[in-house]
């Protein structure tokens, strides 16, 4: 006998309640001077030797250039960190030094301080919830808003989520273009942080043009910027986009569980993770983003709640290319294949309630026919 196949339903982790993990994590977000400092000398005075190693390198090889620029990129990502922290007033204790390390770090990834940290601040305050999808976060639908959209706008979600335009074509036109416009949802000081960091960076292209010779500046920036852009938004996308994140409407969400279940554990190797600035324990980062990176590690090794997050490993990470939807049903992230699946089993239910109701007009005709 046939049976129908019923959903397992997924086994949801226990998490603590807010009071137990704050009590937890209060140690964690007190900022260090002593590792905020060392983490500064440590990745900006490689950062700055690489650009002068890339100046003394034209006149070797361009092969050379090439190969400095990329490392360049990799730990223009740990930059990236630096100035992530500041924007969340964790890496100093100092509002002001963090605002100044920010802007500084901030004009070497090319991204406005102030407009970033607003809008960064709404990506952790929606992160999971699908009613407050949009600002921060990857384009994510669910599997039957795709498919009631229209053929067009399937059309710019498919190319959206291709990952040629997701990893290559889409970060640099945010880094190079979409942050040199101000938000017009933002308040007066993230849009003037907007033209100030044009202007410190039209400053920043003219003395590095004249000391490198536009065209060589502009290929090594290129490439540095296209690195770190590349590893930037991969890092990003595989910190919410994997098959077991959290999604629930806002009446149901719930903030632990956004950060523990919709935020990733990306357990890399030990270089990685440094170049990464430790990012990788995302799950830890949105439970409390006052912890700064160099405490991440420390705090999920401090009890035993936050070790039962599953760590995705870079093998792991390589499935989730595959999702691309939302299935509120099964709770996952899904490929298209389940959206197929879906409109299959629709149609096959369709065929079967009309040929249902053709037999329930073809008995009542007969019986019509008989009483006659």
């Amino acid at each position: 006998m046939n049976t129908l196949e019923v959903p397992q339903p997924t086994l949801t982790p226990s998490f603590p309640s807010v009071s137990e993990w704050k009590a937890i994590v209060a140690e964690f977000q007190k900022p260090s001077l002593n590792r905020a400092i060392w983490q500064l000398v440590n990745t900006l005075v490689p950062y700055a030797a690489l650009w002068y190693a890339i100046y003394l390198a034209f006149s070797v090889s361009w092969w050379l250039v090439i190969g400095l620029a990329v490392l360049a990129g990799a730990l223009l990502v740990r930059v990236f960190i630096i100035f992530h922290d500041c924007g969340h007033g964790s890496f100093f204790k100092s509002r002001l030094a963090n605002d100044i390390t920010g802007f500084i770090t901030g004009m070497l990834t090319f991204t406005p301080y102030y407009q970033w940290r607003w809008e960064h601040s709404l990506h952790h305050a929606t992160t999971g919830d699908l009613d407050r999808r949009g600002i921060g976060d990857v384009w994510t639908m669910t599997v039957q808003e795709y498919l009631e959209s229209s053929r067009w706008k399937r059309f710019a979600y498919k190319l959206a989520r291709n990952p040629i335009v997701l990893f290559l074509i889409a970060p640099f036109v945010l880094f190079v273009l979409l942050q040199r416009i101000p938000n017009k949802r933002g308040d007066s000081r993230e849009k003037w942080s907007v033209w100030y960091m044009n202007l410190a960076l039209l400053g920043m292209i003219l003395a590095f043009s004249w000391v490198f010779g536009a065209v060589h500046y502009l290929i090594v920036q290129a490439i540095i910027t296209g690195v770190a852009g590349v590893l930037g938004v991969w890092l990003f996308y595989i910190q919410h986009q994997f098959e077991d994140a959290y999604w629930e409407h806002h009446e149901e969400w719930d903030y632990t569980a956004a950060a523990l279940q919709g935020s990733s554990f990306y357990k890399l190797p030990r270089v990685l993770q440094w170049f990464s600035g430790n990012i990788g324990f995302h799950h830890i980062h949105h439970l409390s983003s006052r912890i700064p990176n160099y405490h991440l590690e420390r705090c999920h090794n401090s009890h035993p709640i936050f070790q039962q997050v599953k760590p995705i490993t870079i093998r792991i990470s390589l499935k989730s290319l595959a999702y691309r939807l939302w299935d509120e049903q099964h709770k996952k992230l899904v490929g298209y294949r389940r959206m197929r699946e879906i409109r299959r089993e629709k149609a096959a239910s369709a065929a079967a309630a009309a040929k249902k109701q053709e037999s329930g007009e073809g008995t009542g005709t007969s019986g019509n026919g008989t009483s006659h």
